[in-house]
């Protein structure tokens, strides 16, 4: 039997990383079941990384109360954890009276959710800000932004565990009993014992709804596919670029990243696989060309990545989307928060969605506050964006600052081998990818990748044919590049 804990979080993705890390503001034996390799692994880490203004959502919802006020506090929540963070503005763009007419409604809609910023403009002024953009007019949202999701999940993770919260990785929850006032929650690397269980397990939320015995609800998947250009195209794009948006989704948009790509997507298409993420080239090609009636510079030389996402949405009989699930059923499943269909705005909602769950669970018991808690956390420093002076007491603090691995990004060896020895026991490729972006320039890894893969053999002691590239069973190396025999010494 593993030690016992308050609360095992299942799932660490940006709403369990956060949830996580709120919680360790209190006296709790606190820890984080996660079936994959590391955080954001799944839906946290494939999306548009936008932080929305909160105007897109039903007035009331929980959807729309979390993201209006996560906007407002990640300012705040991007000093506190050291995360890339930009309040760029975004704008909605129109060519028809029925586009003004939507936009103006969506307007009134941000209005009342609690979202400021929020402008009609005409195509000069949608222009002066976009000069590349294909429109008459738009609703500008001044509050909008884009972040970096993998380092703000693993921010939130890594803040958590140094404030005492336990991550376990690869450890799926296959089963959940409860006797004597606490749950066992069985997985295949043993067994674990808590008084309190939070579903924030994303994808996986109905399937551990239904161990609870919380059963009956409809979850269905939302795939996603993007591309990402080359950085060189970001100097075009200086905020992101949305069409009007219908009832239930925002459409195809182009966004730049905090790192200055640009990302076309997302189209949708509902799907009960789960765990496929592959893009096919009918999809690739549909985004470029739905894509440049938007935004016309998009080619494909400058394509240097697809990927996909895929979101869960709780929805009725008829299939009609509806709010995020947040329930405590103390008649069935006492002291569990359950958390089902927690898709978009969540990455912008996450914190407020956080602290939501905690007050749930307050209602029920008192938490004495921990007097060690400290909300900073510091990232991995990145050296290309240091002033050479910076540079050059950093290289004279530590020679690996001056030996690049990746050259597209100009990442360090230095700030590889910190990715390695990260807080969380993280060792897959891309974990190493997330925390420097290193292998996410041009080349994609082309001449950096083997060398990263080396250093993770030399520094982690691993063999070579056990390094991950990132999920369960995605070995880098599956057998010897070829046979060793008396005729090849």
């Amino acid at each position: 039997m593993k030690k016992q804990y308050d609360v095992i979080i299942i799932g660490a993705g940006v709403v369990g990383s956060a949830i996580a890390r709120e919680l360790s503001r209190y006296v709790l034996d606190i820890a984080v079941l996660e079936k994959n390799p590391d955080v954001c692994n799944e839906t946290s880490g494939r999306n548009s990384a936008v932080v929305h203004g909160g105007f897109a959502n039903p007035t009331g919802s929980l959807k729309a109360r979390c993201c209006a006020w996560g906007n407002r506090i990640m300012d705040q929540l991007a000093a506190e954890l050291d995360f890339p963070f930009k309040r760029c503005g975004k704008v909605l763009v129109g060519n028809t009276e029925e586009d003004r007419q939507q936009l103006e409604k969506t307007m009134r809609q941000g209005a009342v959710n609690g979202c400021s910023g929020l402008e009609m403009i005409d195509g000069r002024k949608l222009h002066e800000l976009v000069p590349a953009v294909n429109g008459s007019f738009a609703l500008w949202s001044k509050r909008s932004g884009i972040m970096d999701p993998f380092l703000y999940t693993t921010a939130l993770a890594e803040n958590a565990h140094a404030n005492g919260a336990e991550f376990y990785f690869e450890h799926e929850v296959t089963g959940i009993s409860r006797e004597d006032g606490y749950y066992y929650l069985h997985t295949m690397r043993g067994d674990f014992k808590t008084r309190w269980v939070v579903n924030a397990a994303g994808l996986g939320a109905k399937q551990i709804s239904d161990l609870l015995g919380i059963k009956g609800y409809r979850v269905i998947g939302s795939r996603s596919n993007y591309i990402i250009l080359h950085k060189r195209m970001g100097r075009l794009l200086p905020m992101p670029v949305y069409p009007v948006p219908s009832n239930t989704y925002m459409g195809i948009h182009i966004t730049p990243t905090v790192d200055g790509n640009v990302t076309i997507g997302p189209d949708a298409e509902n799907t009960d696989v789960l765990d496929d993420y592959s893009v096919p080239q009918g999809a690739v090609t549909f985004l470029a060309t739905e894509g440049a009636k938007l935004w016309p510079h998009i080619n494909p030389a400058d394509q240097i990545r697809t990927f996909a996402g895929i979101q869960p949405k709780l929805v009725d009989e008829n299939g009609a989307i509806q709010d995020w699930k947040v329930e405590i059923r103390d008649d069935t499943a006492p002291n569990a928060v359950n958390l089902i269909g927690i898709e978009s705005p969540g990455l912008t909602g996450s914190v407020p969605l956080a602290r939501y769950v905690i007050r749930m669970m307050q209602e029920r018991e008192t938490f004495r506050e921990n007097p060690a808690f400290n909300p900073v956390h510091k990232g991995i420093v990145r050296f290309f964006a240091c002033t050479k002076e910076e540079q050059e007491k950093l290289i004279r603090s530590n020679p690996d600052y001056g030996e690049i691995i990746c050259s597209c990004e100009e990442i360090t060896k230095a700030e590889i081998l910190q990715a390695i020895h990260n807080p969380l026991g993280v060792s897959t490729m891309t974990g190493i990818k997330y925390r420097t972006r290193a292998m996410m320039g041009g080349c994609q890894g082309g001449f950096c990748q083997a060398k990263i893969e080396q250093l993770i053999e030399r520094e982690l002691g691993k063999d070579p044919a056990d390094v991950v590239y990132s999920r369960s069973g995605s070995y880098v190396v599956t057998g010897p590049m070829r046979k060793e025999n008396e005729n090849d010494r």
